[in-house]
């Protein structure tokens, strides 16, 4: 089957050569039954990768399913998987079989692989070499033929660096490694996808087609598009729906895009980086803000300084300003007490004292550590403790998952406070 009739058979739309690529390797590697890991950012469709390379192969009349692995919660996966005897554990009324049970023959997806625990792991090992697995309270070795393609947005090969990822089992299912491009990295996809989109919603609603002006292809282009194809989908739907106008220019565009994604930090000098865009979302938001307070308190620091050199008498009622660490790092300015000849600006508790000659006296700098893994640390350990160690309430005030933030305490080895 030609790369064209492939696309047409899964509704995939684009021509750039890294997609290309991606599904020229899928279809070499379909008739044969050993182990892929697709690598990608969120959305960009890895599912649809592994229902190709099911299709094409063998085992297309078999059955097939996907398993998300990180919305299984950590004591049951095995159970999910491998099944469990009755009695086996509390709630197990009944006997159940697992996943590679019931797909006997057929192909297993495992998406987001690099949630499973490590327990977990090493069984799904023994499943790739010897097809052997127990199920859950049993002691009877079970046989299974299963062909398993797993999926990662993550860079599964760090995760082996520190623990998080067993390193064989990596190097097992990484037989042959698919990595599905971006789609910021497939420009000339975009706007052949948004048409495609744009003329599905306007079947579905009964109504007409949107069109971009040049001004606004432009603009969805340059996009970013963190949330990838599935982003695209969702502002094509939000287009065909909520405007009136069909014709729709950049500025009536730019109303229905994120106006933060446009400039989103960090910002990687030449264009490339080893470091994927997705890492940058969810819990390392916080500390962005962060330094972004930072540079704001710096700022207002300065015209303090320059406010006192030009005016020596606002000296005289300058406030004490002090950080106040009670709401995630903002520093608030606090008027407590009236100094006379003098403004005493303490921040970091190193005094900078302006006298009434207006001289600056030399303070030392401190070092202060710039590591994102030392402030997302700090962060964490500080929101516990602000509420009295729930993690529930301390997620929610960080903005990540509960999940997140238990497996953020595993990492840091931080003990509930």
């Amino acid at each position: 089957m030609d790369l064209q009739s492939i696309k047409n058979r899964f509704g995939i739309i684009g021509n750039s050569p890294a997609l290309n690529h991606a599904l020229n390797v899928a279809t070499q590697v379909a008739n044969t039954d050993l182990s892929v890991l697709i690598n990608g950012e969120s959305g960009v469709g890895k599912e649809v990768f592994s229902q190709i390379i099911h299709a094409l192969s063998a085992r297309k009349h078999n059955s097939f399913i996907a398993v998300n692995c990180g919305a299984i919660p950590e004591g049951t996966i095995d159970s999910e998987l491998f099944g469990h005897e009755k009695g086996s554990f509390t709630g197990a009324v009944d006997s159940r079989k697992g996943y590679f049970e019931t797909v006997n023959g057929g192909t297993i997806f495992l998406d987001e692989i690099g949630e499973m625990p490590l327990g977990t792991q090493a069984r799904l090992l023994r499943v790739l070499e010897t097809g052997e697995y127990i199920r859950v309270g049993s002691s009877k070795v079970q046989k299974t033929d299963v062909r398993v393609i797993a999926a990662s947005n993550k860079e599964l090969l760090e995760y082996t660096h520190n623990g998080r990822f067993r390193e064989d089992l990596y190097y097992r299912l990484n037989t042959v490694p698919i990595r599905v491009p971006a789609l910021r990295d497939r420009q000339e996809d975009i706007i052949l996808l948004f048409r495609k989109f744009a003329t599905d919603f306007a079947d579905r609603y009964k109504t007409t087609s949107v069109q971009l002006e040049d001004d606004a292809k432009q603009i969805l282009i340059s996009y970013p598009w963190p949330g990838n194809v599935r982003e695209l989908k969702n502002i094509a739907e939000q287009i065909s729906v909520l405007s009136k106008d069909k014709q729709i220019s950049a500025e009536q565009l730019r109303g229905f895009l994120p106006e933060n994604n446009f400039s989103r930090l960090p910002v990687v000098a030449g264009g490339s980086s080893s470091v994927t865009h997705s890492e940058f979302a969810n819990e390392r938001e916080i500390l962005y803000k962060l330094f972004f307070d930072m540079k704001k308190d710096v700022n207002e620091l300065k015209k303090m300084f320059f406010d006192l050199l030009q005016n020596p008498n606002l000296a005289q009622h300058a406030p004490v300003y002090t950080p106040d660490n009670s709401n995630n790092n903002n520093n608030t300015v606090k008027e407590l007490s009236t100094i006379s000849n003098a403004g005493n600006y303490l921040p970091n508790n190193n005094p900078v004292i302006l006298n009434n000659q207006h001289t600056i006296q030399q303070h030392e700098d401190v070092e202060e550590s710039l590591s994102i893994i030392d402030k997302e640390k700090e962060l964490i350990i500080k929101a516990l403790k602000k509420h009295r160690g729930k993690r529930r309430d301390a997620s929610l005030d960080l903005g990540i998952s509960e999940r997140t933030l238990y497996r953020k305490l595993k990492e840091y080895d931080i003990e509930n406070l």
